[in-house]
């Protein structure tokens, strides 16, 4: 495990000239939900090939729009672009932790009617304004300038915009400097499918999954974007594809949600090529297991008092520790690279600040970076 200090680039511009942007005058929403699912299958299958997600055995089709295991007896679909990979029994068991995820997310004020804001994320700001990414007077330091004056970005969205800056530059930019072909993606925990439109946009095949379904902040979202990626609503201890196949895949803020991590990577591993990556983005790390037992039951009691539920109905790991990645990654035969996301002097300021006003351990936030050993 090796741990690098992280800068922040300035800008995103200077996309590789393969690359592949959004296109403009794509089709109409209607038809965009009808392209997702009746796509011709010869070509679906170069992208993603599908698997069962009970027995991972071949699935068959049955049509432009379902698949079907016949080991399993199980028909999986595709519904409003989204391609269903539930098995009814687990849709039953998770219908609470969906149930009270999407209460949480609905009372911060998740969404929008504007095509506009799920376009420009993760560089939106507080008052509704757009930042460029691709603008060459982006600052990384402020997350965002615009000609006379700074834009502070949405809470919400600030360290999603840090994070995808360091993603850029220090996964991407290098991978596709050295491949020179789009590379096959999973965005774990997608949600409403920001960073698989980014992503795509550099011309990139990209598979979303996730378990929320909605158009506000789920992956029926994916019908404001101009770019063309799948999405699969999907566990991620049993993802509907056939083994190694994806080159990258990417835990979007969602690692934490595992119930054990172990056999999460395991799964992962299984549809990872030899020499593919897996990077977790935007879970919390601890020194101490303390620390995040503690942040949790601070959590726990707050939902308790704001919304009336705990939000635990999933028996979730919640955080990392450094001991724990680095159990993980011998666990799996991975070694896993530290790469910070915030300089660190401002590392020390936060720790010190804690200290002196006797607080539980921060948490931190780097973008873990694994390949197999």
């Amino acid at each position: 495990m090796t741990g690098l200090p992280g800068g922040i680039p300035g800008c995103l511009a200077g996309w590789c000239g393969w690359m592949i942007g959004c296109v403009d005058g794509c089709c109409s929403t209607a038809s965009v939900t009808f392209s997702f699912c009746r796509r011709d299958m010869n070509q679906k299958a170069d992208n993603f090939s599908f698997a069962c997600p009970v027995c991972r055995g071949e699935v068959e089709w049955i049509s432009a729009e379902a698949v079907h295991c016949p080991v399993d007896g199980l028909t999986f679909g595709c519904e409003a672009g989204i391609w269903r990979f539930l098995p009814p029994e687990r849709a039953v068991a998770l219908a609470q932790f969906r149930q009270e995820y999407e209460t949480v997310r609905r009372r911060e004020g998740r969404g929008s009617d504007d095509a506009a804001f799920y376009r420009a994320l993760p560089f939106v700001a507080e008052n509704g304004t757009q930042i460029n990414a691709d603008d060459a007077d982006f600052s990384s330091r402020s997350c965002g300038v615009t000609q006379d004056k700074p834009l502070r970005v949405s809470a919400a969205w600030v360290e999603r915009a840090r994070s995808f800056m360091v993603l850029v530059e220090r996964v991407f930019e290098p991978l596709e400097t050295s491949l020179k072909r789009p590379l096959k993606i999973l965005d774990l925990g997608a949600g409403n499918g920001w960073l698989s439109n980014r992503l795509a946009a550099r011309g990139h095949l990209l598979a979303a999954v996730d378990l929320g379904v909605n158009d506000w902040d789920g992956l029926g979202a994916h019908h404001h974007y101009k770019t063309d990626f799948i999405c699969l609503q999907a566990e991620f201890d049993h993802l509907p594809l056939a083994e190694s196949q994806v080159d990258l895949v990417i835990f979007n803020a969602s690692f934490h949600y595992s119930v054990n991590f172990t056999v999460t990577l395991s799964e992962v591993l299984r549809v990872l090529r030899p020499k593919a990556q897996v990077v977790v983005m935007d879970t919390a790390v601890y020194q101490h297991p303390a620390s995040g037992q503690h942040m949790v039951a601070e959590r726990e009691a707050a939902f308790l008092q704001q919304y009336g539920f705990a939000s635990n109905s999933l028996s979730s790991e919640n955080f990392l520790t450094y001991g724990r990645i680095q159990a993980l990654g011998a666990a799996a035969n991975i070694d896993w690279q530290l790469i910070w996301t915030i300089p660190a002097w401002r590392r020390l300021a936060r720790w010190l600040k804690v200290r002196l006003r006797r607080q539980r351990e921060p948490a931190k936030f780097p973008l873990l970076v694994g390949r197999r050993a």
